[in-house]
């Protein structure tokens, strides 16, 4: 309530559905993206190559610890950056709140749950993004190693870390009469190298750094744009917003430049990172938004139940409209009765 004492609300299931559906939830997606991407649960599909494939032939860059944006880095990044920034959101939201003239803002209730646990609106609006967002994080990972695991495919310096030897799977050397690749190898046992460099090198697409770079930089962006109130710039928004993406594109141009990743690899990890971000934004979190404290959301099918209905033209007896009122108080033209004729 603007002006005067929160409005309460009772609820006994809030602190169950919290324990018992959410927090099992996010355990089973944390759960899953650590079996695929530290344990052997889910093989990593074989692809065949081409000898002497160009494609796959660059040097290798070294271990990903060695790379100008390490995994460590990225990591840090994408957990830091969108957690500060809601929290300082939220914060300054709580202890600045716009004058409800400027802005038509939705008042959230405290939900009081038993005798002790109060639940106030700007605590309930942080943990609702942030754990959504932190849901969202760990599903992106899943979705890029799932893919990394379903495709198998090279890096650009997969056959530097293969080592294939090609008079064994005869090969013949490239020669001026064929310049190109011309036979396609798809010997399980192709590779000499090390048995976990190759199977880092077969998982390039998508780019899972790429992918949440792009999830973590269009979650806080959207976030800035649509909770954030500036007064006298309509630059500041954009310009937040465009210093989020250069990090971003600056991790997928280091992926291409070491030869880690192809460019077709990143900006698939941009599309996947950025379409889980907008769709848990637009229909988890309601475009941060908050609901309205009373009242309950009508379905989309009783929605449709309270809408007036017209009669089609085409019908020979048209149902009465009983919800149009005509004007001057005239009856509908279906119920006028028909002029008396003289015989």
């Amino acid at each position: 309530m603007a002006g005067g004492r929160p409005q309460l609300k009772r609820s006994f299931s809030i602190i169950p559905c919290f324990v018992f559906v959410e927090s099992v939830l996010l355990g089973v997606v944390v759960l899953l993206a650590y079996r695929l991407e530290f344990t052997d649960t889910f093989p990593v599909h074989t692809q065949g190559f081409f000898c002497y494939d160009s494609t796959y032939a660059k040097p290798y860059p070294g271990p990903e610890a060695a790379s100008r944006a390490p995994p460590a880095l990225i990591y840090a990044l994408v957990t830091a950056g969108p957690t500060l920034t809601i929290l300082l959101g939220e914060l300054a939201r709580a202890f600045f709140p716009a004058p409800p003239s400027a802005i038509p803002i939705i008042r959230e209730s405290t939900i009081v749950s038993g005798a002790c646990c109060r639940f106030s609106p700007p605590l309930r609006r942080l943990v609702r993004f942030l754990g959504v967002y932190s849901f969202g994080l760990f599903t992106t990972t899943i979705f890029a190693n799932a893919g990394q695991v379903v495709t198998g495919n090279p890096t650009p310096h997969f056959l530097s870390v293969c080592r294939p030897n090609y008079t064994a799977l005869g090969c013949p050397p490239p020669s001026p009469d064929r310049p190109g690749p011309d036979r396609f190898v798809t010997d399980q046992g192709a590779c000499a190298g090390s048995p976990s460099l190759v199977a880092a090198a077969r998982r390039a697409f998508p780019c899972k750094d790429a992918a949440l770079c792009a999830y973590a930089v269009t979650y806080t962006a959207m976030y800035v744009t649509l909770v954030f109130r500036v007064k006298g710039s309509r630059l500041v928004k954009p310009s937040l917003c465009l210093a989020l993406l250069c990090p971003a594109f600056l991790v997928g141009v280091v992926r291409v430049a070491e030869y880690r990743n192809h460019w077709s690899d990143v900006l698939a990890g941009f599309l996947t990172g950025a379409a889980i971000a907008i769709f848990l934004v637009t229909c988890v979190v309601h475009n941060f938004q908050s609901r309205p404290p009373s009242g309950r959301r009508l379905s989309p099918w009783e929605d449709l139940g309270q809408a007036p209905t017209m009669d089609s033209p085409l019908e020979k007896n048209p149902r009465p409209a009983g919800r149009i009122r005509h004007r001057h108080g005239s009856p509908h033209p279906s119920r006028r009765t028909a002029p008396a004729v003289a015989t």
